[in-house]
This record gives structure tokens, C-alpha cells and sequence, in this order.
């Protein structure tokens, strides 16, 4: 139930400071700050009242924003897996590499690089990629 409601929260809240409206209410409330500066006499409190709101805006943001990337990178994984799964010709041995260090996902694209680089395939400044979807294209 909580994480329902924090994951209506966060995206409700992610989905609302994405907007350009959001930032012209930043902007226009750090310009009001500003410009009540004299009246308060750019006081110490005057300065730690607008320094005290950003550090905690930027503090949950990090929290909202973190939720949020996860949670799409999740569901894009999920359909990507879900991709492979559904592709004949498709490697099974790609689901879940997501979970996998750092250091072995590099490994494994440097051997898909490495497959890409038959003789016939190498063409002067073409990128592997670009390789490997020329030679997917001609198995169709």
C-alpha cells in the first residue's frame, strides 16, 4: 500500500516539475526572493530562508527523480526482455544482463563488437553497430 501511494506520489509530482510551467514558478519565485532583498535588508535570515527551500526541494527531488529512472528502467527492461523472448532468432542469454557487473556487461559488448567484425563485414569508417543491423537486416 505504501508503495502504491509513493509511486502515485513521485510520478504525480515528477510528471508536474517536467512541466515548463514548473519552472516559470522556480523562476519567478526566485525572482520574487530577490527582489524583496532591500526591504529585508539582504538579512542573514532573508538569504537562509531561500537557501534552506532550495537545499530541500533539491534534497527529495533527488528521492522523486531516483524512483522514477528506476521505475522506467525497470519497465523498459521488462519489454525489452520481453522482445528477446518473443524473437526467434534472438539470444535468450541476454535476459537478465542487466543484473550483471559492470565489467562483465562490458566484456559481453566487446564480444558483440568482436562478432560483428567478420571479413566481410568490415567496411572502412563504419561503426559496429552499424554492422551488426546491416547483417540482422539481411537475415530477413
Amino acid at each position: 500500500m505504501l508503495d502504491r501511494f509513493f509511486t502515485a506520489i513521485s510520478t504525480g509530482i515528477a510528471a508536474w516539475v517536467g512541466q515548463p510551467s514548473a519552472f516559470v514558478i522556480a523562476t519567478a519565485t526566485i525572482i520574487i526572493w530577490g527582489l524583496t532583498g532591500p526591504v529585508f535588508h539582504y538579512s542573514d535570515t532573508w538569504q537562509l530562508v531561500v537557501n534552506t527551500a532550495t537545499t530541500i526541494i533539491t534534497f527529495l527531488m533527488v528521492f522523486l527523480i531516483q524512483n522514477s529512472q528506476n521505475r522506467d528502467a525497470a519497465a523498459m527492461q521488462a519489454k525489452l526482455d520481453e522482445l528477446i523472448r518473443a524473437v526467434d532468432d534472438a539470444r535468450g542469454q541476454f535476459i537478465g544482463i542487466e543484473h550483471k557487473t559492470d565489467h562483465e556487461i562490458q566484456r559481453i559488448r566487446a564480444d558483440l563488437e568482436k562478432e560483428c567484425q567478420d571479413a566481410q563485414e568490415i567496411e572502412a569508417g563504419k561503426p559496429h553497430s552499424d554492422q551488426y543491423l546491416d547483417r540482422l537486416m539481411q537475415r530477413r
